[in-house]
């Protein structure tokens, strides 16, 4: 189970990482603003059942 994942910053292009929290579900989404460029960004987290982790983010 991987406890970490990155996305690119639809903004400035930014590798950002982000901790996963499983206990939040199987389908997670929410905003977060780059740490870089402060541009909000929806966040969407998918956990399969073998525990791989794909995270994507588009601009809010």
């Amino acid at each position: 189970m991987q406890d970490e994942a990155s996305y690119l910053c639809q903004s400035c292009g930014e590798e950002i990482v982000v901790p996963i929290d499983v206990t939040e579900g199987e389908h997670q989404e929410y905003v977060e603003d780059c740490p870089v460029c402060c541009c909000p960004n929806v966040i969407t987290v998918e956990i399969d059942d073998d525990g791989s982790v794909r995270i994507s983010a588009e601009p809010e």
